[in-house]
């Protein structure tokens, strides 16, 4: 009889045993999932910021390729307006001077890009606040106005 008691102790030992390995593994086994599924889940942040990065950027050349070929626009304006308008006169003089600003501007516009006028504005609305609010508020109201149906 006491050979089969210390039997089934050792049985039940070996079950105690083997379950609490089991459960060990088990354990294991889950934290190494939860490993990778974090890994995976950084993995795929990582690429969307990536992503969302190369998007921006492609957007930022396509503005300053958009900006540079208006720039371009404004000069062939101003070189029209120079060749087909009257050279002589007050309407020579006019046209002559609208030439000069779109040509100007237009090169002003290509060398500088959308990142330039971004940056002299800002120098400018720094250095005139009160002009440069006044000048908002008149704009607000001019789009409001426009926007606004009429009774």
């Amino acid at each position: 009889m006491a050979d089969v008691m210390t039997t089934a102790k050792n049985k039940a030992q070996d079950f105690g045993n083997t379950f609490g390995q089991s459960a060990a593994n088990a354990a294991e086994g889950v934290k190494n999932a939860a490993g990778y599924v974090g890994e995976k889940a950084k993995d795929a942040a990582g690429n969307v910021a990536k992503g969302t990065e190369e998007a921006a950027s492609y957007l930022n050349q396509r503005a300053e390729d958009a900006t540079a070929a208006v720039g371009g626009r404004l000069k062939a304006a101003g070189d029209a307006i120079r060749q087909n308008a009257p050279h002589d006169g007050t309407l020579g003089q006019a046209s002559s001077a609208v030439a000069k600003t779109l040509e100007d501007t237009g090169s002003y516009l290509e060398r500088e890009g959308l990142q330039g006028l971004a940056c002299d504005m800002t120098k400018m609305i720094k250095n005139n606040p009160i002009p440069s609010l006044l000048i908002g508020v008149g704009l607000g109201f001019l789009i409001a106005r426009a926007t606004t149906p009429r009774s």
